[in-house]
């Protein structure tokens, strides 16, 4: 009995201390003169954790209309406060990276990309190689590119009979991949290692996983495999590369950009830096670009208005250029151009996108609102949830290219807005006008020799992916045909 009083009296008196030492503080510490965005209320310690592997966008939907435009999760030992609209992730975009910093938080990219690139270097060295990237796509290399492009559509399409049944997901991914390995990768690729290659390409994207984005070394099968691939990569392109300074061979590719590529100091590239380049490239624009392409095919063939549309645009532009497909007659696609966007607007494959905070700043809200940021920490915009706005876009959940035509009000609000699809402000996607191209190639080649018809239900989408894309198959019904004028 004296030992269950003794317990009960200690009970009290730590009770007591903690309370006691609550209130000294908050009578002798001043309060934060900050104005701190609300906070999203979880379980002590491992609630926050539990809520973002929910699903962010199922969080987003939640929080959004209780919390507003601003708030912040509490994730394990991190904050990472939300920016929701236009208003709020201005900053967000147009920030310096000395202010709000890409590296610290796409570390889990390192061993897929591997060391001395992108986010395992500096800031000004970043800059520099993503120079490197904006050489090899300035409008004289597209125009090559559009032409191997151009060529693989053809290629690949006609292993198609004359009608059947495809996966129109499986078909778009493989032939994105071949004309990513042709016009990035290289011929040597293409042409002789391509099974190898993609094969390697396969384990290195299965080696990113959520769990990868906590625990990028953690020793488990897929991160081995990763990083076997990624060695026996390096020893390809190295090959490749020391073949074709030994022979004095000069191809038109963004491998040999890289190859030629120097920094200001006038040292070239090394090996392993082409290598890291070009899988950074190859991981930014595959998914994308495919994800993209069967989104895109899903929307108009079940909406035979905006099908109509770009059909009448092919068969113009047939009557002016004959079958010719280069640069600039893609370049003239306005109507596809913006069935593409449409696509990407509700459908953008990076859904959530972040930066660290390195100083404090503050943003004020569409309602007035007004929110103090601290150093350190973490920053989050989602393109997925914030393009589906309604004070934005008219009807959001709608499929309506016509919204992004010249003239039309909603272009104009959305405008500044719309570089969130792909990313943008300082930190824009680099690789954009290559994506646009590939796509509008890809389905030039089946709007002017194809019929098509979705035979599957209309997509879902697949929120368990790293780069969030299309769950299941897409299936189509296709008849051979030319497109008359």
């Amino acid at each position: 009995m004296d030992t269950d009083n003794k317990l009960f009296n200690v009970g009290v008196l730590l009770v007591a201390t903690l309370v006691v030492a609550k209130l000294i503080s908050a009578l002798l510490i001043p309060r934060s003169g900050k104005r701190l965005p609300p906070v999203v209320r979880t379980w002590p310690v491992v609630g926050g954790l539990l809520r973002f592997l929910k699903g962010p966008m199922v969080m987003l939907r939640e929080e959004y209309p209780k919390l507003g435009s601003v708030f912040t999760l509490n994730l394990l030992n991190k904050k990472i406060t939300f920016f929701i609209g236009p208003e709020v992730s201005a900053h967000f975009f147009k920030a310096s990276e000395s202010d709000l910093s890409q590296q610290e938080v796409y570390q889990f990219n390192v061993p897929t990309f591997g060391p001395g690139v992108v986010f395992d270097v500096d800031y000004t060295i970043r800059q520099e190689q993503f120079r490197f990237f904006t050489e090899a796509l300035r409008i004289n290399k597209l125009k090559g590119y559009v032409n191997q492009m151009v060529m693989e559509a053809e290629d690949y399409f006609s292993k198609w009979g004359d009608s059947g049944e495809v996966d129109l997901k499986y078909e778009l991914e493989h032939l994105t991949i071949l004309t990513a390995s042709r016009c990035l990768l290289g011929r040597e690729v293409r042409e002789k290692l391509f099974d190898d290659v993609s094969a390697l390409f396969h384990d290195l994207d299965n080696g990113m996983l959520p769990i990868s984005v906590i625990f990028p070394y953690l020793p488990i099968p897929a991160h081995h495999r990763r990083d076997k691939a990624r060695k026996k990569l390096a020893e390809i392109f190295a090959n490749i590369i020391s073949s074709r300074k030994c022979a004095g061979k000069s191809e038109e590719d963004m491998l040999q950009c890289f190859i030629d590529s120097k920094y200001k100091n006038g040292r070239p590239t090394t090996e392993a830096e082409v290598t890291g380049l070009l899988i950074a490239a190859l991981f930014a624009g595959q998914h994308t670009s495919s994800i993209t392409s069967v989104w895109t095919g899903a929307y108009l063939l079940t909406n035979k208005k905006y099908l109509s549309a770009v059909s009448n645009e092919q068969k113009h532009l047939m009557e002016k250029h004959g079958n010719n497909v280069d640069h600039d007659v893609l370049s003239e696609m306005d109507v596809l151009y913006r069935s593409i966007k449409e696509a990407l607007r509700l459908h953008p494959p990076l859904i959530m996108l972040l930066r660290s905070s390195h100083s404090d700043f503050s943003v004020k809200t569409r309602d007035g609102k007004e929110y103090d940021i601290p150093k350190g920490h973490i920053v989050a915009t989602s393109p997925a949830f914030a393009n589906r706005l309604p004070y934005i876009y008219q009807d959001p959940d709608q499929y309506d290219p016509d919204r992004f035509a010249v003239g039309r009000e909603e272009d104009k609000v959305a405008g500044a807005f719309s570089y969130i699809s792909f990313g943008g402000g300082r930190h824009g996607c680099l690789g954009e006008p290559f994506a646009y191209l590939q796509i509008k190639a890809i389905w030039t080649h089946l709007l002017r020799n194809f019929e098509l018809e979705l035979v599957s239900p209309f997509p879902e989408i697949d929120w368990n992916a790293m780069v969030v894309g299309v769950k299941g198959k897409v299936m189509v019904r296709y008849k051979r045909r030319q497109l008359s004028v």
